[in-house]
């Protein structure tokens, strides 16, 4: 068997391939690796067992992150809540991931880390030395029911009541993806993140988001009294609404902003035809915004990350690092943790 690799960027079959595949998500789209490239100079990479002029019958996308900081890896993919190998059986997924393996050992990777979305990925077969790195929770709200029982279905107190709460405040939304909007959005990033003392994703990464998605994006903002008090950022796939980023004004959380923003958002990605709202990874370990998710939600799946060469404790190596790293950020003014944003993110996706 052969083994081919190609840039998803550049041909033309990638786009087409993921079209129509099943199991493809907005993660393993052109633009969402246009937008990883243009940011973080990330080289994307598809492995297949396809030859350059045959139609794709399989591929595995991934990013080879350089990085003198961090270590030279394989990431598929970098700042992607998930990302599963396009493959439509199970000798076709262990034939890519032995040779995977031996790529990554021939190049001196310092690891591989796949973020696949079902769990089967743990059967793998001979060979296949990849082992947990990781393991979060994934919801994903069911938009097929009818609008008033998917309502009637979330959490009484934490949102239903919170919706009423904000659509009496006299809240005003506004849905775009023009540069005031993303202004407005980045400066509410900017203190939600300062509020858990973490560096702001950079500034670049969602103009280039802007750039590169299109009309597939979309950024909703809640304003009181034309303060905004909450923002969130989705993006659209095929029948499937992704919500990757949210932010709020601490000041104003008593509205429910959020909770509003998100419920108009999956109502409006019902009304155009979806039938799944992403609500993206939760972190083992953020009981805040795991209660959060769980209220819209109430059984999320299982989302383990896995990693060659790996061991064999489920929690992440590199653990103690993230919490020294987060000591240290709790030391830093605002303005620091922007500019150490802007340096450090290329170095850990």
């Amino acid at each position: 068997m052969g083994f081919y690799q190609f840039d998803p960027t550049q041909d033309a079959r990638w786009a087409e391939f993921v079209g129509i595949h099943p199991n493809a998500s907005v993660f393993h789209s052109v633009g969402w690796l246009n937008a990883l490239r243009s940011t973080y100079g990330y080289e994307a990479v598809v492995l297949t067992t396809s030859a350059p002029d045959q139609k794709l019958k399989n591929g595995l996308v991934f990013c080879r992150v350089k990085s003198w900081l961090t270590g030279n890896r394989l990431v598929s993919l970098p700042f992607s809540d998930h990302c599963e190998p396009l493959c439509d059986s199970v000798p076709e997924l262990n034939s890519l991931l032995r040779h995977l393996q031996t790529v990554s050992e021939n190049e001196g990777s310092k690891y591989v880390e796949i973020r696949p979305v079902n769990l089967n990925f743990g059967q793998a077969g001979e060979g296949i030395e990849f082992l947990p790195a990781a393991t979060h929770s994934l919801h994903i709200l069911d938009l097929r029911p009818d609008l008033n029982e998917i309502f009637q279905n979330l959490d009484k107190d934490s949102i239903q009541r919170r919706i009423g709460r904000a659509d009496r405040a006299g809240l005003v939304e506004k849905c775009g993806r023009s540069d005031d909007l993303l202004k407005d959005f980045y400066s509410l990033f900017v203190k939600t993140r300062s509020r858990h003392r973490l560096p702001p994703i950079p500034y670049r990464w969602f103009q280039n988001l802007v750039h590169c998605q299109g009309e597939a994006l979309e950024i909703r903002l809640a304003y009181k009294d034309m303060i905004p008090v909450a923002g969130i950022l989705t993006l659209n796939f095929r029948s499937t609404v992704y919500y990757k980023y949210g932010c709020s004004n601490a000041h104003f959380n008593r509205l429910g902003a959020m909770p509003w923003l998100l419920w108009n958002a999956a109502a409006k990605a019902k009304s155009n035809g979806a039938v799944e709202f992403d609500l993206g990874r939760t972190e083992e370990g953020n009981e805040g915004l795991l209660t959060f998710k769980n209220h819209w939600v109430a059984q999320p799946m299982k989302l383990l990350y896995w990693k060659f060469p790996g061991t064999h404790s489920p929690v992440s190596a590199d653990g103690w690092k993230l919490r020294l790293a987060k000591l240290v950020f709790s030391c830093m003014p605002d303005r620091l943790l922007t500019i150490t944003g802007n340096l450090i993110y290329r170095h850990i996706g």
